[in-house]
């Protein structure tokens, strides 16, 4: 094969996979974003630590 074509598709293979990664890394993101909002943070109401919860009666 030459050298340019073998240049050639592993630029493209590298392209399409930064492609790839991003595009699941963004996705992961958004899917903890949306769980977030739907269950409540986690970071408002601490399990462990931070303030005690106040009851309201």
């Amino acid at each position: 094969m030459k050298p340019k074509l073998i240049i050639t598709l592993v630029a493209a293979l590298l392209s399409l996979g930064g492609t790839g990664l991003w595009f699941i890394t963004s996705e992961r993101r958004a899917a903890q974003e949306r769980r977030e909002k739907f269950f409540g943070s986690t970071r408002d109401y601490p399990a462990a630590g931070g303030e005690k919860m106040k009851i309201e009666w």
